[in-house]
């Protein structure tokens, strides 16, 4: 075959096409269960985050395998309620918040976990999705077992602006909500406010918004409602 000709160098492409296409496909799918094992420990890591443990996971040297570790001795237990209150089939592990929160509220699958810390004490851990300024917004809400008082929360953001929206991942942020309640006095569920300007010291129902992130504030102050306001039948079931 002429190699000049205009048949030649389109055969040529072609077969390059091919050939580059089939060693990135390889190359995908040899990484796929790599890519998906970091993605379970990057959300157990925000699990464990609520609670305040495996803080120090990237300072160790096998972190995946720390986390783990963490993972299996402290969540001892998970499963999934409806908007009942009611147990339902499902691994609260692998259900598709987004999904979820597509559907009514009667219809959703709702994931809960629960930490026992070494003196014996057990959390529940809600985990909340939401959309910021740029993109989705997500995290985990710890409560004690009065099922109103938060003791940790962990959020994080795929693509808010730094400095701003992304502080919503921010250790100074997340202390915030410890010790804030879900239910006022009378036992009516409130949430807890993202308060633009500053939430007062003596408010058990808000916390500060981010300064000059407005709108992820505001979107995650509808995602705690929202997520959380889902579990409320659970939450009063379940209430000492």
């Amino acid at each position: 075959m002429n190699t000049q000709s205009n048949t030649y160098t389109f055969l040529y492409a072609a077969i390059m096409v091919v050939v580059v296409a089939a060693l990135l496909s390889f190359a995908a799918m040899s990484l796929k269960p790599m890519q998906d094992k970091n993605v379970e420990v990057e959300k157990k890591k925000s699990i464990l985050s609520s609670v305040s443990l495996g803080l120090d996971a990237d300072e160790q040297e096998n972190k995946n395998s720390y986390i783990e570790s963490l993972y299996d001795k402290y969540i001892v237990d998970s499963y999934v309620v409806n908007s009942k209150g009611e147990k339902v089939k499902g691994e609260a592990f692998t259900v598709d918040l987004k999904k979820e929160l597509d559907k009514p509220v009667e219809s959703r699958k709702l994931p809960v976990f629960v930490s026992k810390q070494d003196d014996g004490t057990k959390n529940f851990i809600i985990p909340v999705r939401g959309k910021g300024l740029w993109g989705p917004i997500w995290g985990y809400v710890a409560l004690k077992n009065d099922y109103n008082t938060i003791v940790g929360a962990s959020f994080d953001h795929k693509s808010e602006t730094p400095g701003l929206g992304a502080e919503i991942n921010t250790t100074e942020f997340e202390q915030q909500f410890v010790g804030k309640k879900l239910f006022n006095k009378d036992n009516e569920f409130v949430s807890v406010d993202v308060v633009k300007g500053g939430a007062p010291d003596d408010d058990p129902h808000a916390v500060d918004a981010i300064s000059g992130g407005t709108i992820t504030s505001n979107g995650l102050d509808a995602m705690l409602e929202d997520n959380l306001g889902s579990y409320v039948t659970y939450f009063k079931q379940h209430q000492k």
